[in-house]
């Protein structure tokens, strides 16, 4: 049961300071659950992120929800999952409750203001560590650049492509350029 705690009060704290949604929280659960308490590797967290964000729901529960269950199955999963949405729940009800006009405060508008900026550099840092820990085989480096130019024209020119088809594109032809390799090794061991 200590073990269910620790996740529910690490994913706690981690929902109640992490601001800018889920791809802002990706970094800090990684420094959370990675250097800091040591529950999954790195290598880890890049496939709990990619099966996270192909799952339906918000990102950063998906992870919380697969690395609770990584630790502690079902229970941990649970509690997890309530840590990180618990906070965030706790203070919409409260401002939604006692405050109308909440971002017509002018110091809460130039807080959230500040706060845009930070979640910008949080995903960026995010991207970059994954991209840093990524293999440097040549598909893996292709489909990466493909990605990123398709994301860039898909945002630009505001045209309507789900990136889970974006990711299944990815997963075919990763198969296929392994299979082709695989049939292509066995002819070669035949000759």
């Amino acid at each position: 049961m200590s073990k269910v705690l620790e996740l529910f009060l690490s994913f706690a704290k981690i929902g109640l300071f992490t601001f800018g949604g889920g791809y802002a929280m990706i970094s800090v659960i990684e420094n959370h659950c990675v250097e800091k308490k040591k529950w999954i590797t790195h290598d880890d967290m890049m496939n709990i992120t990619v099966i996270a964000e192909a799952t339906p729901g918000p990102i950063a529960i998906n992870c919380a929800t697969f690395v609770g269950y990584r630790i502690a199955g079902v229970k941990g999963a649970a509690f997890s999952t309530l840590g990180v949405v618990l906070p965030s729940f706790v203070i919409i009800l409260c401002i939604s409750a006692f405050l109308d006009h909440f971002l017509d405060i002018a110091v809460v508008a130039n807080a959230f203001q500040g706060i845009k900026a930070a979640v910008g550099i949080l995903i960026a840092g995010a991207g970059i560590n994954m991209i840093k820990k990524m293999s440097r085989k040549p598909l893996t480096i292709i489909i990466m650049l493909c990605s990123f130019a398709a994301t860039l024209l898909i945002t630009i020119f505001s045209w309507r492509f789900s990136t889970i088809s974006m990711m299944l594109i990815a997963a075919a032809v990763s198969v296929l350029y392994d299979t082709v390799n695989h049939y292509a090794k066995k002819e070669g061991k035949r000759k």
